[in-house]
């Protein structure tokens, strides 16, 4: 069973990477911004990616969970030096520079608060008393604890600035909360209270960050500024029909009417040059995968499995969807890459060391 879920998941994986890489060397063709550079290094890190998936896939899975509080540490003092040292460019210090090499490690976070928290709530077990005494305990320690672990490094991208990462990082954290099996009456006051905050949380918001919202509302307000870029992607993927322009062939892209299409709006290229078919057909790899990822998550007898691979098909799902959605106008533009598709090499690796948690996990059903 196990070996047919995984060829499922390097079908869909090489699916997308391959997707990924036609229409990074579409978005590079021709660009007067950016070179085609970009694409023989995502190539790379694609053919790296498959190597260090298929280790993954045999590494003691056990590993993982000793492991998981010196992950989530280490990637908590790499945030700090970014905020102190970080390179700052567009307006924000979200990379690490390491000689000739520099990565994001706000992306690297993601999988280390999926870690981190999957092993806090594999040592819970829910209480069968109903006292109060009880009661505090559960709100301490299934909420505020697991709350305190994500809110740390949310509030450190945040800082950056980097809003769309801040958002998933807080949309794991619901999932896992959730998965972990919270009693439903916690979870929704603490949703209350989080939708109670979001006024305090708009006074925080930097000035591009508003307008991109007001944008997301009414993109004409600024159309040659912030809004410049959302209407240019509605009219790519608009245009594209049901089957496409062509590859190589999409006007806005390759007139360079579109800005940002190696990373974040790329699915506006496949969207332009593949049309509804080829959307339906990446939106759909990445729909396999997430579904294989639940059927893994299903069949875990581990809790400390089920956790992780909750919060992986989390944040790969949320990530497709805002990444989507902002691409077509019915999200707002927060700065988030289609997962394996998108120029990034942080981004890219961060998501292969997932799927090869998830190549892992599906061939583990024992407890530990």
């Amino acid at each position: 069973m196990h070996r047919h879920l995984q060829k499922i998941i390097w079908s869909a994986v090489l699916m997308i990477m391959g997707i990924g890489l036609l229409a990074l060397y579409s978005a590079t063709y021709g660009n007067v911004r950016v070179t085609q550079e970009v694409f023989y290094d995502q190539s790379l890190c694609a053919l790296v990616g498959v190597g260090l998936m298929f280790i993954l896939s045999r590494v003691d899975y056990r590993k993982f969970f000793d492991a998981a509080y010196i992950f989530y540490g280490l990637n908590v003092l790499l945030l700090l030096g970014v905020l102190a040292a970080g390179r700052y460019a567009m307006g924000a210090k979200r990379w690490m520079e390491l000689g000739a090499f520099s990565f994001q490690p706000s992306e690297l976070m993601k999988l280390a608060l999926i870690l981190a928290l999957g092993r806090y709530f594999s040592n819970r077990r829910p209480s069968l008393s109903f006292n109060l005494r009880s009661r505090v305990g559960v709100v301490w320690g299934d909420l505020v604890c697991p709350f305190l672990m994500a809110a740390l490094p949310m509030a450190l991208v945040f800082k950056q600035p980097d809003l769309g990462t801040a958002f998933l990082i807080f949309g794991v954290f619901l999932v896992i909360l959730f998965a972990s099996g919270l009693e439903y009456r916690y979870l929704v006051w603490f949703m209350i209270l989080c939708v109670s905050a979001v006024p305090v949380i708009w006074y925080f918001l930097k000035g591009y960050q508003k307008m991109r919202l007001l944008v997301f509302l009414n993109p004409n307000i600024d159309p040659l500024g912030a809004g410049y870029t959302i209407i240019q992607s509605k009219i790519a993927v608009g245009s594209g029909g049901l089957f496409g322009k062509g590859w190589l062939a999409g006007t806005q892209n390759q007139l360079n009417f579109l800005p940002e299409r190696h990373t974040d709006f790329i699915f506006s290229v496949i969207g332009e040059e593949w049309g509804l078919v080829g959307t339906i057909v990446t939106i759909g790899c990445f729909f396999i995968l997430a579904h294989s990822g639940l059927n893994i998550a299903q069949n875990q007898k581990d809790r400390f499995g089920m956790l992780v691979t909750a919060g992986i098909v989390a944040i790969l799902t949320l990530q497709v969807v805002v990444n989507v959605g902002m691409v077509m106008g019915l999200f707002p533009v927060v700065g988030i890459t289609l997962p394996l598709i998108s120029y990034g090499r942080s981004s890219f690796m961060v998501f292969v060391l997932m799927v090869g948690f998830l190549l892992n996990l599906s061939k583990r059903r024992t407890v530990f």
